[in-house]
Parts: structure tokens; sequence; C-alpha cells
């Protein structure tokens, strides 16, 4: 794991405990032309999650998620279908609102991911959605399973 992203996430998480700043995310479950979801794991965590990450000041939600494929996995081909929910979360002391976009790409190339920031994402893969890592995050797994229950979601991450 790139030691450097872990040490800018200690210096965020203690800027953010004085801070308390509200923050706007989006996630995508991505599906491709087999029904399984692109996941990556970061190179300063363990654990798998939805492709994604902040909004900027001036972005749309759509600009940020599309913007967000390519800069993590190099997708640039997602039709987003819909908004499967928004979540509030206040983990890292951040008053942090998320939401899901469903998308789908048409191909998957083989059924390979790029990782477009190899310093950002250790790894990108595909997995069918009854065959999930044991290292998925939690709100990443309540997610699918809300998309495979066929919910849409909302509240606490």
């Amino acid at each position: 794991m790139a030691w450097h992203h872990r040490v800018r996430g200690r210096v965020a998480r203690a800027a953010w405990r004085m801070t308390k700043p509200r923050t706007i995310g989006v996630r995508v479950l991505l599906l491709d032309e087999q029904d399984r979801v692109a996941l990556v794991r970061h190179s300063y965590t363990d654990l798998w999650y939805l492709p994604g990450g902040g909004v900027k000041k001036g972005e749309s939600t759509k600009a940020a998620l599309l913007r967000e494929l390519r800069e993590e996995i190099a997708v640039e081909n997602a039709v987003i279908e819909r908004v499967l929910g928004v979540y509030h979360s206040r983990r890292e002391h951040k008053d942090d609102h998320i939401v899901i976009f469903v998308a789908r790409i048409a191909s998957s190339a083989g059924g390979t991911l790029k990782r477009a920031d190899p310093m950002e994402i250790e790894q990108a893969e595909w997995f069918p959605l009854d065959a999930l890592p044991a290292t998925l995050s939690p709100a990443t797994g309540r997610r699918i399973e809300e998309y495979r229950a066929g919910r849409s979601g909302a509240g606490d991450w």
C-alpha cells in the first residue's frame, strides 16, 4: 500500500475532526453486460468499494461520477440508469452525503478493468453479484444488497 496515501488520509481525518466539513460524494454500482459489478481497492485501505469519490465545488453529481470513473478505472462509456439512493455518513468526522448511482457499460473489454491511477487504485475487478470478495466494505455490501432486492435506499451510510 502506498504509505503517502495513508499519511494524507491521517492528516485529512485530523483536520476533519476540527472543522467537521459538509461534503458530497458519489459512488456507482457499475454493471457490465454479464451483470458483474465493478469494485476497487484503494492503495490506502484493504477493503473493496464501489468506484467513486468527492464532488468538487461547482461540479454536478453526474459530472463527478463520470470523472471518478475515468480517474479510477478508465471507464468512458458508462450510461447512468438511475439513482439507487442518497445516504448520510458521519464517519471520519465529516458530515458527508453520498449519492449512489446505478450505471451500465455495454462492453467490459474482455472482462478486465484498467486501473487509471495505479497510485490510488491497488486493484480493480469485476465480480458476480453472488460472488463478492470477503473483504467488501460493509456499506458497499449494503448498497449491493439493496440493489439486488430492488430497493432504493436512503438514510445512514
